[in-house]
């Protein structure tokens, strides 16, 4: 799955006095390779492929009948893995249907159409296939039924502004909130209310009923909620206008927006345009919803592994999320905290969404921020720690990592490669800084979502 091993590059000479462990360290080869399975153990639970093909083939959502026509609709990263497998169990029953994502398009059967849409932010190509999935959710007679398949990007894959406002203006608006560190379920709270197509749009427009398999990414403030999963095309949304002007507000970004998209929520939030379906909306009753996989599938594929590897497991519970940079010294507390209780070695798991607000203008992502935020202490605690930060779609921001391995050599490496983590924090060039040292993760495509996983050896 990755593109090149991850090779120690451990420099033949001491710390300096800055830098000085309580303890001796230990070669690097053990934990990055034992790092680098349990991440590809955690990825591979998470099989968008595995998980539908499960899901379609047992009792899992009632009223579901794998016989009866069924228009098809799949979004996010792993559409097209979601979609092909499902095809693989019931290709006869599917009539028509969309795919959207934001890889290259693949071969698809007849009755299925490949989308190109843009992300995390959306293309005209995220409008096309918003366009096309309302126009066959409408098309899907009564007796048949409505599959959506969703996963983590469907939000900005499958994009449909409403009329008030233009694709330059949602554009604008999406890139103002990542830029601010929005958490996904700020965003997509102001993606619905800006749309015609989330928010239980896409299942109000059919009159059949509308079943979800999803692979959730969202950690909180309800994980796994399915109104935030994609923007919850397919159920009521209890968000309101009121409260996507209110985020706008609290993240300072008044002034970034388009004055169209201001003007929408305004209006929305004083009554005088329309609100999305919610709870209760005789359109929404028809169908039912399943989470298939999530953070927790992927923890615990990286507990089996790393157990067989010989080392005693905790998993945390609580999501990892916040500021990248301050979420790493909360992280690293409670690593150290629970290593207390195990002998050596011990593998701590944890997963959730961290943001990032960008403050330079260098090159990472949360996940490599997050590693990066970690050097100088690495260095420093009693008991030596190897940690990888990974994306388990494979991406980690606009880069080509899904992320970085951290550990108490890393601060001397950098020194070594004339590297200094100071400064790539400065400028969030996480990418630059771990890039000479060897300890970018690269997966490539992972055909899945759930967010990120932690893995953290302490030996």
């Amino acid at each position: 799955m990755y593109s090149a091993p991850i090779r120690s590059r451990d420099p033949p000479f001491h710390l300096g006095a800055s830098l000085r462990p309580a303890l001796t360290i230990i070669s690097s080869t053990r934990p990055r390779t034992d790092l680098i399975a349990i991440v590809d153990a955690a990825i591979a639970a998470v099989s968008a492929s595995a998980l539908v093909e499960g899901a379609a083939t047992t009792a899992t959502l009632p009223s579901f009948e794998l016989a009866r026509p069924t228009t098809l609709i799949a979004a996010g990263k792993a559409a097209g893995a979601m979609a092909t497998a499902y095809l693989r169990v019931a290709e006869l029953a599917c009539s028509q249907g969309l795919v959207v994502s934001a890889q290259a398009q693949t071969s698809l059967p007849g009755a299925l159409r490949w989308i190109t849409g843009g992300h995390p932010v959306p293309t005209s190509g995220s409008v096309q296939a918003g366009r096309r999935a309302l126009e066959l959710a409408a098309a899907t007679p009564g007796d048949a039924q409505l599959l959506v398949l969703l996963s983590g990007g469907a939000s900005a894959l499958l994009a449909l502004p409403h009329p008030s406002i233009t694709l330059d203006d949602k554009q604008a608006t999406t890139t103002a909130l990542l830029r601010a560190g929005a958490a996904i379920h700020d965003l997509n709270c102001v993606r619905k209310h800006l749309s015609a197509v989330k928010g239980g749009r896409l299942a109000a427009a059919s009159a059949a009923p509308t079943f979800t398999l999803a692979i959730s990414d969202v950690v909180g403030p309800v994980e796994d909620d399915p109104s935030v999963i994609g923007s919850g095309p397919t159920v009521p949304d209890p968000s309101t206008f009121g409260e996507a002007r209110a985020i706008i507000a609290r993240l300072g970004v008044d002034a970034e927006l388009p004055a169209s998209a201001r003007a929408l929520l305004e209006a929305g939030a004083r009554g005088e345009v329309e609100e999305t379906p919610k709870p209760g909306d005789p359109r929404l009753v028809r169908g039912g919803y399943l989470v298939i996989g999530s953070r927790r599938s992927a923890m615990q594929g990286a507990r089996r592994e790393a157990e067989r590897r010989g080392y005693q497991v905790h998993i945390v519970d609580e999501a990892v999320t916040g500021e990248a940079r301050d979420a790493a010294r909360d992280l690293l507390t409670r690593v150290l905290a629970h290593a207390v209780g195990y002998g050596r070695p011990c593998c701590i798991i944890s997963s959730g969404e961290t943001t990032v607000r960008v403050r330079g203008k260098g090159k990472g992502g949360r996940n490599q921020e997050l590693a990066l935020a970690l050097v100088e202490v690495l260095a420093t605690v009693a008991r030596p720690v190897w940690l990888a930060s990974v994306g388990t779609d494979g991406i980690d921001g606009p880069t080509d990592a899904a992320g970085a391995i951290v550990g108490p050599t890393t601060a001397l490496r950098a020194q070594a490669a004339a590297v200094d983590f100071r400064r790539a924090l400065e400028a969030n060039d996480a990418y630059h800084f771990f890039e000479p040292l060897g300890d970018l993760v690269r997966t490539g495509p992972t055909d899945t979502n759930v967010g990120d996983v932690q893995i953290a050896l302490v030996l």
